[in-house]
């Protein structure tokens, strides 16, 4: 099997799974709870947090475990906005923003805030002075990608951040699923305010992730019952999803830079390989890209069936965000970008990990280019 899937979930690493079972079966207790055993598996928690904190360069009390991307966006993005609103009520995100960003902020339009929506150059990056222009009195939360998970483009989020620094009212949050352990990321020296993680992104598990939250920055809870995470996430806490997050996590930034070579040449490979192949569109940029995902489109051919065809080979790929990807409509990602009707409702994404091989890369190149030349055969 070439599974060449991960911007959507990826394989968990064996001693990821060994830490979450062994949690499981020995550290049962709830945390909450005063007897002894209970108070070990407090403890546990503890230790895990200090060594998420020790990795990303922050305050143990700035973490918040959540199940993944999509409720550490919620709960920021909403619970900033309330908390705020007072305040003002104008939010700046992109046009290109995963759905767990995009739609909370259309959401939060039904609810009474201002949102602006800032456009995209063709590669799929924001404009800095399109930030600026777009701040206001009123504005009090600016929220955008590091890496797109559909193009890979990288967002400017060091800029971004210097620019928001001279505006104190304004909170900065960053969805960087995509970019952890895989391109370098300093939420403190870049004035990063809230930041969302997930596990199953970096071999972790399913239903584990967390939320950076500076500490001062007053968020509002979307939840109530209880004071766990700081009463932001209220509710037993997943204590082996919490372990086996923080060991996914050092194994993950381990790898970040002793791979980065090797990804860089597997993405090259892709980029000149496959830009030439019969009625193929490029659209992920050639630079300021994610070496991880390359995304192309084949205007003439339907996605479902060129995906089909390479399952078959026993080679799997996707089309865009594993949120939408059962929906075979326009990306509004590549619309965004410019891309034309039929361009942006052909995608394919490619997208590797630190255990994807260059064997792997060559294979599916082959196998892709015979896919692509048969069925133009049968379009003629």
């Amino acid at each position: 099997m070439i599974y060449l899937d991960n911007s959507a979930t990826t394989t968990v690493e064996p001693s990821v799974l060994e830490s979450y079972t062994s949690v499981a079966t020995n550290l049962f207790a709830n945390p909450s709870s005063i007897h002894g055993l209970g108070s070990e598996v407090e403890a546990m928690i503890f230790t895990a947090k200090t060594q998420i904190a020790t990795l990303l360069d922050i305050h143990s009390d700035e973490i918040i475990m959540t199940s993944g991307g999509t409720e550490g966006n919620n709960i920021a993005i909403k619970g900033i906005a309330h908390a705020r609103k007072r305040r003002g009520n104008h939010i700046i995100t992109t046009m290109v923003e995963h759905p767990s960003v995009y739609e909370t902020c259309v959401h939060l339009e039904e609810e009474g805030f201002k949102v602006t929506y800032l456009p995209v150059d063709a590669s799929g990056r924001i404009r800095i002075e399109d930030v600026e222009q777009a701040l206001t009195d009123e504005t009090i939360l600016v929220t955008m990608m590091h890496v797109n998970n559909e193009i890979g483009t990288i967002q400017p989020i060091e800029q971004v951040g210097n620019i928001l620094k001279n505006y104190p009212g304004i909170a900065f949050h960053v969805d960087a699923i995509q970019s952890i352990g895989k391109i370098p990321l300093q939420m403190k020296r870049w004035n990063i305010d809230s930041c969302t993680l997930s596990g199953h992104k970096i071999h972790g598990m399913k239903g584990t992730g967390m939320l950076y939250i500076r500490k001062g920055l007053h968020v509002l809870p979307l939840f109530h019952g209880g004071n766990q995470e700081l009463g932001l996430r209220p509710g037993t806490e997943h204590v082996p999803g919490i372990v086996s997050f923080a060991r996914a996590l050092r194994l993950a930034l381990d790898q970040q830079s002793t791979v980065r070579e090797k990804i860089e040449r597997l993405h090259d490979k892709l980029y000149q390989r496959v830009e030439v192949m019969q009625g193929v569109h490029v659209n992920s940029p050639s630079e300021g890209c994610s070496p991880y995902i390359f995304h192309f489109s084949v205007p003439q051919l339907k996605p479902e069936v060129l995906i089909h065809m390479l399952g078959e080979k026993d080679i799997y790929v996707s089309t865009k965000s594993a949120c939408a990807s059962k929906s075979m409509e326009e990306s509004r990602v590549l619309r965004a970008c410019g891309s034309e009707k039929e361009r942006a409702s052909t995608g394919i994404r490619v997208s590797m990990s630190y255990e994807t091989t260059e064997e792997e890369i060559d294979v599916f190149i082959q196998a892709l280019d015979k896919a692509i030349t048969q069925l133009s055969k049968v379009m003629r």
